[in-house]
C-alpha cells in the first residue's frame, strides 16, 4: 500500500464517519427522518441520509485514483438524487428512470474496448436490468441496523480482492478498498443501536458502484458471475421473497416486509445486529469459496451457486412455513 493510498483510506474514513455523525444529530431538524410504520423494522423516528459521508469518500476517492468520469458520474448523480428523496418524496416511475438513464450512461462509456461488448449492443438491454436491480436490491435490502454496512463492507472488500488478483484496475481496486472502510466507518454509528440510518443516498451509491465496477473488471460472464457472487445474500433473498409474494398473489411493486432478514429480525425477534452478522459471515464465507475455486471453472462454480442457492431457499422457506404454522395455531 502506497502512502497516498494509505492517507487517502483515512480521508474516505474520517468523510464517512462525519457524515454519519453529521445527520445523525441534525437530521431532526433537516426533517431527514424515518418515521416508523407498519412496515417498518425500527419503532422510534430515526434520521436517514448518513450515507452522505460515504458519498464523499468516494467522490474523494474516484477523483483522486482519475476513475473514468462514466463511472463516478452517473453514480454521484445517482446518489444525490436519491439524498433529495431522502429529503423528499419521489415517485418510483422518476427513480427508475433516473436509474435506467444513470445506468445508460455507464455502460455507453463503458463499451467501446469491453470485453463484452462483441456480445453487441443488444446485451446493454439486460446490463442496465442488472445494474438497477442490484442497485434497487441493495436498497430494498437496506432494512434493519447494519445489515447494508456490513454487506457493504464484505462486498467490495471481495471486489478489491478480486482487482488485486487480475493485476489490472489499480484505481477500481483502491476505489473499493475506499467504500469498504467508508462502510465500515459507518457501521458503529448504525450498530448496534441505530443513530442514523444509510438512506438511499448511501444504500443506492453502493448498489449501483457493485453492479458498475463488476462490469468493469469482467473480462468475460464467467467472471462476471463470479464476482456477482460476491452479494448472494441479498441477490438470493431478493429472489426468493419475490418468488413467495408472486406465489400469494402480491404486487411486487408494493411496500412489504417478507424478506426473510425481515422475519428473522421482526417476526422471530432476533437482534438486528445478529441477523446482520449473519448474513455478513455467509457473503464472507461464500465469496472466499467462489475466489479459492474460480480457477475451477464455470461448472465448479455454476455447482456452488446451485448448492447454495439451494440451502438458502430451503431454509427461507422452512423459516416462513414454522411461521406460518405458528400463526395458524
Amino acid at each position: 500500500m502506497s502512502g497516498n493510498n494509505f492517507f487517502l483510506y483515512l480521508i474516505c474514513i474520517g468523510l464517512s464517519g462525519a457524515g454519519a455523525r453529521l445527520v445523525g444529530r441534525h437530521g431532526h431538524r433537516l426533517e431527514l427522518l424515518d418515521k416508523p410504520n407498519e412496515r417498518s423494522s425500527h419503532r422510534a423516528a430515526t434520521p436517514r441520509g448518513g450515507g452522505i459521508g460515504i458519498l464523499a469518500g468516494f467522490i474523494v476517492s474516484a477523483l483522486f485514483m482519475k476513475v473514468p468520469v462514466f463511472l463516478w458520474f452517473p453514480a454521484v448523480l445517482l446518489s444525490v438524487i436519491s439524498f433529495v428523496g431522502d429529503r423528499f418524496h419521489l415517485s418510483p416511475v422518476i427513480r427508475l428512470l433516473f436509474q435506467f438513464a444513470a445506468s445508460f450512461i455507464f455502460l455507453l462509456g463503458l463499451w467501446n474496448g469491453h470485453p463484452l461488448s462483441s456480445a453487441g449492443y443488444l446485451i446493454i438491454v439486460p446490463l442496465s436490468v442488472y445494474i438497477v436491480g442490484t442497485t434497487n436490491y441493495f436498497n430494498f435490502m437496506d432494512g434493519i441496523n447494519g445489515i447494508a454496512g456490513i454487506t457493504g463492507l464484505v462486498g467490495f472488500g471481495l471486489l478489491a480482492v478480486f482487482a488485486h488478483g487480475k493485476g489490472s484496475g489499480s484505481g477500481l481496486e483502491v476505489l473499493s478498498i475506499s467504500l469498504s472502510l467508508g462502510c465500515a466507518a459507518f457501521l458503529p454509528f448504525n450498530l448496534p443501536k441505530a443513530k442514523v440510518f444509510m438512506g438511499d443516498v448511501g444504500s443506492i451509491l453502493l448498489g449501483f458502484a457493485f453492479a458498475a465496477m463488476v462490469l468493469m473488471l469482467a473480462e468475460s460472464l464467467f467472471e462476471f458471475l463470479c464476482m456477482s457472487l460476491f452479494l448472494f445474500p441479498f441477490y438470493a433473498d431478493e429472489i426468493t421473497t419475490e418468488l413467495v409474494r408472486l406465489k400469494d398473489g402480491e404486487k411486487l411493486w408494493t411496500p412489504h416486509r417478507r424478506h426473510l432478514y425481515q422475519i428473522l429480525a421482526n417476526e422471530y425477534g432476533i437482534a438486528h445486529w445478529k441477523v446482520s452478522l449473519g448474513y455478513g459471515l455467509a457473503q464472507l464465507f461464500i465469496g472466499v469459496s467462489i475466489l479459492c475455486f474460480f480457477k475451477l471453472g464455470l461448472a465448479t462454480v455454476l455447482a456452488i451457486f446451485f448448492v447454495y442457492f439451494v440451502v438458502f431457499s430451503v431454509i427461507s422457506l422452512t423459516l416462513r412455513k414454522r411461521l406460518t404454522h405458528q400463526n395458524g395455531l
